[in-house]
């Protein structure tokens, strides 16, 4: 039974814990330096694993910023893990679940001073396994999930076009739209899907 929903205890450990974090912020924005707490339209989530708040203030929220990545990216590891077992095809099996496993430590290490580099790298090896699950899902019985998988894709580019035009102040908003539409999509695939739904698919 814990085995079952690890994966949702994760994410739900992970999302209290990153509500914490985002009530610990002291405070500052990119556009008002002055402004107090954590915005959730103009912060972005790497303002909260800095050493200092953008006000200059020591930043009270980043232990609670990084233990949430934590558990957020050990979740993701084993979504790709368990996932894996539901597809018959050996190769795309085995590249969900190394390419997704190998995710967990770039993910982890968003929360460092490395964050950019990281970010690449993990939004990288994160969505190439979205797009391969992606794939058996638009030759399954899934129909919701497989509209669902490419409104996640697509919020997913958005977001990366506005981070090519620099739109800093629209990127806050669709990066939180990002990501919950990436944990409700793992959620979903993890205790909505089974082995028999890609049986068939080669």
């Amino acid at each position: 039974m814990i085995k079952k929903y690890l994966v949702l205890t994760g994410i739900v450990i992970s999302v209290l814990l990153l509500i914490i974090a985002t009530l610990n912020y002291p405070g500052g924005t990119d556009q008002d330096m002055k402004t107090l707490g954590f915005s959730w339209s103009e912060n972005f989530f790497s303002n909260l694993f800095k050493e200092h708040a953008l006000n200059g203030q020591t930043n009270s929220a980043k232990i609670w910023a990084i233990i949430s990545m934590f558990f957020y990216s050990f979740s993701c590891a084993l979504f790709f893990y368990n996932f894996s077992k539901k597809i018959v095809n050996k190769i795309a099996s085995n590249f969900i679940k190394y390419v997704g496993i190998f995710t967990m430590p770039f993910t982890f290490f968003i929360a460092t001073p490395y964050h950019d580099l990281m970010l690449a790298v993990s939004n990288t090896l994160f969505w190439a396994c979205i797009i391969c699950i992606t794939v058996y899902l638009l030759k399954s019985n899934r129909h919701f999930f497989k509209i669902y998988a490419i409104m996640c894709l697509l919020i997913y580019y958005y977001a990366m076009y506005l981070y090519i035009l620099k739109d800093w102040t629209s990127l806050a908003v669709v990066q939180k739209w990002n990501n919950m539409s990436a944990i409700l999509l793992i959620l979903g695939l993890e205790y909505f899907t089974d082995k028999k739904d890609f049986a068939n698919i080669r």
